[in-house]
């Protein structure tokens, strides 16, 4: 069952040593010697979303450790977010798991927090164990965003340095960089077959305007064949958020973190 969101809590601060911003962070300490899970949060989202609240909630009642945290320029980080890039972000996942984890880690990425958790499960192999990832949008840049843009569009990165878009999310607009946009070229995952040796659980909607299903069949094409489950939700959103998507990411994280848990004596 979903429970209701744990009430607000005042965040912890990490200081990122690679850029010497304070990224905030929530963490639950775990019992025992289960995974901690780790919420990778999605472009332009921060670390309080339904989703990470959901999970920090199941994390409490099944003994496990959860970490979560806003990338720099998010929620209550410090930082730009127009000084953002995938590299960076990832430095930042990379320096909070350091200082604020120990053990296996099972990676929860949703949206472009898939693209960040599959670039730590090849950068940390000895440590991730599982990976949960919802309306995966790894190489968003290149293959999502850049056929879309318009000559206007391409001219305006030159000139500017920027474009800003619409948001269905927000009265704000989204603001792609060409920063953002030559760095995800160069942090690209879809370029070939991705080596993982560790259970992966896709979960996509199929009404899904951000990122198509077909992006996530493409992206399962290029996983190992052994151990990769893929959940097509007929009616599902690029949210996930309604009740029965919650509890059917309940349902995944539990079974990853039951099968990286070590067996008993």
């Amino acid at each position: 069952m979903t429970e209701a969101p744990a009430p607000h809590l005042p965040p912890r601060f990490e200081i990122a040593p690679h850029s010497g911003e304070r990224l905030a962070y929530l963490a639950v300490d775990g019992r025992g010697e289960g995974p901690t899970l780790v919420w990778l949060g999605g472009f332009r989202s921060d670390m309080r979303g339904t989703k990470a609240e959901v999970l920090s909630t199941l994390c409490e009642r099944e003994g496990l450790g959860f970490l979560r945290f806003d990338y720099s320029g998010h929620g209550e980080s410090e930082g730009r977010f127009e000084d953002g890039t995938i590299s960076g972000w990832t430095e930042d996942a990379a320096a909070v798991i350091a200082a604020r984890t120990k053990g296996p880690l099972v990676l929860v990425g949703s949206s472009m927090g898939a693209w960040i958790a599959l670039r730590l499960a090849q950068r940390l192999p000895s440590r991730v164990e599982a990976l949960l990832l919802l309306a995966p949008a790894p190489d968003f840049t290149s293959r999502l965003v850049e056929p879309k843009l318009t000559a206007e569009d391409r001219a305006a990165l030159q000139r500017d340095g920027f474009i800003a878009e619409p948001s269905p999310y927000s009265d704000q607009p989204t603001f792609y960089t060409r920063k953002l946009i030559e760095d995800g070229a160069r942090a690209a995952v879809m370029t070939g077959p991705i080596a993982l040796d560790v259970p992966v659980h896709v979960i996509q909607g199929m009404e899904d305007p951000d990122v198509p299903y077909g992006h996530a069949l493409e992206l399962v094409s290029l996983l190992p064949s052994a151990g990769v489950t893929l959940t097509l939700v007929e009616d599902g959103d690029h949210r996930l958020s309604r009740p029965e998507d919650l509890a059917r990411m309940e349902r995944a994280a539990r079974a990853l973190a039951r099968e990286s848990r070590p067996p008993h004596p």
